[in-house]
């Protein structure tokens, strides 16, 4: 999944509208590798970065509860 931290339309979806914070892609899109290299990278466009990954922690396992003896 990824971020958008800037601001963009893109260019290969109509010129969708993405805001900062916005999901990317959106739901029912599908991109390639190479389309999320360019965009997290500086070979676009703008020449900056306009989307991050963003890492999903997971959640800390929960311990068992020890039975009093």
């Amino acid at each position: 999944m990824y971020k958008v931290i800037k601001y963009f339309t893109d260019l290969q979806d109509k010129n969708h509208p993405y805001n900062v914070g916005n999901i990317f892609p959106r739901e029912g899109m599908e991109v390639t590798e190479e389309r999320l290299a360019e965009l997290t990278g500086s070979e676009n466009k703008q020449g900056v970065p306009l989307i991050e990954k963003v890492v999903e922690e997971k959640a800390p396992a929960k311990k068992a509860a020890k039975k009093a003896p």
